[in-house]
């Protein structure tokens, strides 16, 4: 079988502790089922700064566009928080989203039933919150131009926020496909109200929904009333189409239901490269046990940042990254089996309350980074073996 070659980026602050963990769960699946891996290891963001001056340094980008998939922890940090400063953190990472052509971002949003006390909503509004962001990655503010300019009585800043047809077209078809997989329920959030990119975001996503996925029922949200209705009535979305600054806000709201930015997954992927160097549309189901007729390139990440008050301190909560593991499994590999064994064993340890301080109950014990992550891996392996 081909190898699960992964390129792994601990980055700054907790990242490289939420990484092991999910190094520790990857190599409990090789072993479990056999599956040759491949580890390889680069540097990115603050600590790519001090070592090699960039905080995407080229090494980096050969290593990632060589391996199947990348794992990667967090970026950032106060020592390389100027925000006049010319290379920060914070450019590697979206780099990197644009070196990979990853533009569509998966952030699935469920409530486990241990952890409704940690949300902030009552326990009723919780019920039955099953959803998954699409967020488009690679376009929009984040990466149009940026200007300051001397004016009189001070100065100008100048974001500039553009989104292209096919842009919207190929993050819409990503969402709708996995929607198919679901209830069947889009919902596209824009701000159409105001911003031209917006209005030509509805139109486009409106035309493929009813030209390509007229089984899937599709209905429009401004931004701010998706933000209310996350809080009001979160059980009632199904999949969440949206640009990419809405995306990142929104998706860190949303956090709230589960209880904890730490236990939040996230995929990004891009086109499928088939055998022979070819490219198809970017798809969402597994491609089948065995050897892969191709590869769906994939960046993998908790939606966590690098968290610099608690770094060092073995208290992050590492099952973001262990559930970005399972979907690395799912996405990149099509190892279904593996991945639903992963999602079980990290249920099963919540269950059992081994988790981290920010979800531990008021009053109840809490454990380590490695602790929960060994107690995953054990649970994995228990699971597979009965």
């Amino acid at each position: 079988m081909h190898a699960l070659t992964i390129a792994l980026l601990p980055g700054d602050g907790i990242g490289p502790e939420v990484v092991a963990e999910g190094v520790r769960v990857l190599r409990a699946v090789a072993e479990r089922w056999d599956h040759p891996l491949e580890l390889r290891e680069g540097l990115i963001g603050g600590c790519a700064l001090d070592a090699r001056g960039s905080p995407l340094p080229p090494e980096t980008i050969e290593l990632c566009k060589s391996a199947d998939a990348v794992l990667l922890g967090a970026v950032g940090g106060p020592r390389w928080d100027n925000p006049d400063a010319r290379l920060r953190p914070e450019q590697g990472l979206l780099g990197l989203r644009k070196e990979l052509q990853v533009y569509a971002n998966l952030r699935p949003v469920t409530v486990h039933p241990s952890l409704a006390a940690a949300s902030p909503l009552r326990a009723e509004r919780l019920e039955g919150v099953d959803l998954v962001f699409v967020r488009e990655l690679t376009g929009g503010m984040y990466f149009g131009d940026k200007r300051r300019e001397k004016v009189p009585g001070g100065e100008r800043a100048v974001d500039e926020c553009v989104y292209t047809t096919v842009e919207i077209e190929r993050v819409t078809r990503v969402a709708a496909q996995l929607a198919r997989t679901r209830r069947s329920k889009l919902t596209s959030v824009d701000k159409a109200n105001v911003l031209e990119t917006s209005r030509l975001w509805r139109s486009t996503v409106t035309r493929v929904m009813r030209d390509e996925f007229p089984d899937v029922a599709l209905d429009h949200l401004l931004v701010d009333a998706c933000a209310m209705q996350l809080l009001r009535a979160p059980s009632s979305f199904d999949v969440i189409v949206t640009e990419n600054m809405f995306g990142d806000i929104l998706t860190d709201e949303a956090s709230m239901l589960a209880g904890s930015l730490g236990v939040l997954p996230s995929a990004s992927l891009g086109d499928d490269t088939a055998a022979g160097g070819g490219k198809r549309e970017a798809s969402t189901g597994p491609v089948g046990n065995g050897e892969r007729p191709r590869v769906r390139r994939g960046l993998y990440e908790p939606i966590h940042g690098s968290a610099p008050d608690i770094a060092g301190r073995g208290i992050a909560n590492p099952i973001g990254t262990i559930l970005s593991v399972a979907m690395m499994l799912r996405h990149s590999f099509g190892l279904e089996q593996e991945a639903r064994a992963v999602e079980q064993a990290v249920s099963e340890t919540i269950e059992e309350g081994r988790v981290t301080v920010d979800i531990a109950p008021a009053g109840a014990m809490s454990y380590s980074t490695v602790d929960v992550g060994r107690a995953i891996a054990a649970a994995l392996s228990n699971a597979v073996s009965a």
